[in-house]
Parts: structure tokens; C-alpha cells; sequence
């Protein structure tokens, strides 16, 4: 197994705007991720979170600095080589972002649909195959509107997981679910990742899920706080 980080970042800068209107969002950013390792990344709302995590998912152009994801540099990336980049990330949003038109299996299979090694019935039995292990396996014909807050947000996992991709970026994965179904959701990344072996980026709000965090870094006001210890969270 290759020992290089999953996401390698060094002296990262990122500023909106321009002229006398630019403004510095992320100040000096420097973190490293390794492989098979859940990190959680918290902090306030405006702290920069969310722009950090749509660098790392190659949404962005990045501006100054180092960003290494699975080991290709991010600086000056061509647009191609940055959707190439994305094919390798499973992203969860906070919205489950599914297609109201698309059935939960239909949804699953559209990232395989990116990658040409998949026969249309491959892809078909693998989206299946994981519907059943986030306990959808009777539901693969539903549509999004016929599901519950936590199914919609099951099958947006088994989405960004069905391709086996090496990280998977989660943006606020639990805000629009009771306790239960958003321990539920966790739950399921985790064992999930771990079976597969990928690296997990996590953004959330949600104290109650931070004990799955092998790793929780702070945001505060666009730097990067050093590393919290595990040690340091209330226990249940």
C-alpha cells in the first residue's frame, strides 16, 4: 500500500473577489490525510470549511499553494485532469442532491455510468448490491419522494460509495436528520469506508456524531486550528 497521504496540503491561501473587493477566505493551510482515516473537520459557519473541502473535491481552482489529492497536484490542473481527479471522490452533501426523476437504484448507478468499465448490467447489479447493504434492498425501485429524510440521505450514500472511491468528501452529511437516522448515517459511512478501505473528510456541526473520528481538526476563521484531541470530546 502506497504510503503518500490521500490529501497532502501545504501553505494553501484562497481569496473571493478581486481588486479592492478580493478578501482572503483560508489562511496558510497545512494538513495531511492518510488512507483509511475518518476525519472530522468542525468549526463555526463562515469559517471556511466548506470552501476547503471544495478544493480538496477538485470543485475549485486552486490559487496559491500545494493541494495533493491521491497523490496529483492540484496547482494548475487542467480542467480534464481535474474531472479525473473527481471520478476518484464519492461526495455527500447536506442536501441528498438525488434526481426527483431517477429511481434510488437509477440515482446509485449514474457514477458508474463516468467510469467505461462497467457494463450498463454491472452497473445495475452494483448499485443493487449496495442499496441492500445501506438496507434499501426493497426500496430500489422508490423514488426519491417516496422516501423518508434518512433514506433519501442512505441512498446518497451508497451513491458516493458504489464506485469504491479512495476518499470521500461529506459536507454537513447529518444537519437535516433527527439523532437516531443521523447516527444511523454515520454508522453506515463508517463501516462502509472501513470495509472498502477509503478516507473519509467529514464537515459537521453534529457533536454527537464525533466520536467515528479517528482525527478532528478545527476551523476558525479561515486557519486551520491544530489537530482536537479524541480525548477531549464528552463521552456519551
Amino acid at each position: 500500500m502506497s504510503l503518500e497521504p490521500v490529501i497532502s496540503i501545504q501553505n494553501l491561501n484562497f481569496y473571493y473577489g478581486q481588486g479592492v473587493l478580493k478578501k482572503q477566505i483560508l489562511f496558510d493551510i497545512n494538513l495531511e490525510i492518510n488512507a483509511g482515516e475518518i476525519v472530522i473537520m468542525t468549526g463555526p459557519s463562515g469559517s471556511g470549511k466548506t470552501t476547503l473541502l471544495t478544493l480538496i473535491g477538485s470543485l475549485r481552482s486552486l490559487q496559491e499553494g500545494s493541494m495533493k489529492i491521491l497523490g496529483q497536484e492540484l496547482l494548475g490542473a487542467t480542467k480534464t485532469k481535474m474531472v479525473e481527479i473527481r471520478r476518484n471522490i464519492g461526495y455527500i452533501f447536506q442536501a441528498h442532491n438525488l434526481l426527483g426523476s431517477l429511481t434510488a437504484k437509477q440515482n446509485v448507478q449514474m457514477p458508474l455510468e463516468l467510469h467505461s468499465q462497467f457494463s450498463y448490467h454491472e452497473a445495475s447489479l452494483r448499485a443493487e448490491a449496495i442499496l441492500s447493504e445501506v438496507g434499501l434492498g426493497e426500496r430500489v425501485n422508490y423514488y426519491p419522494d417516496n422516501l423518508s429524510g434518512g433514506q433519501k440521505q442512505r441512498v446518497a450514500i451508497a451513491r458516493a460509495l458504489v464506485s469504491h472511491p479512495k476518499l470521500v468528501l461529506a459536507d454537513e452529511p447529518t444537519a437535516a436528520l433527527d439523532s437516531k437516522s443521523g447516527r444511523d448515517v454515520v454508522n453506515l459511512m463508517q463501516t462502509l469506508a472501513k470495509e472498502q478501505g477509503c478516507t473519509i473528510l467529514m464537515v459537521t456541526h453534529d457533536n454527537r456524531i464525533l466520536d467515528i473520528a479517528d482525527r478532528i481538526v478545527h476551523m476558525e476563521d479561515g486557519y486551520l486550528a491544530k489537530d482536537a484531541a479524541l480525548a477531549l470530546i464528552p463521552a456519551h
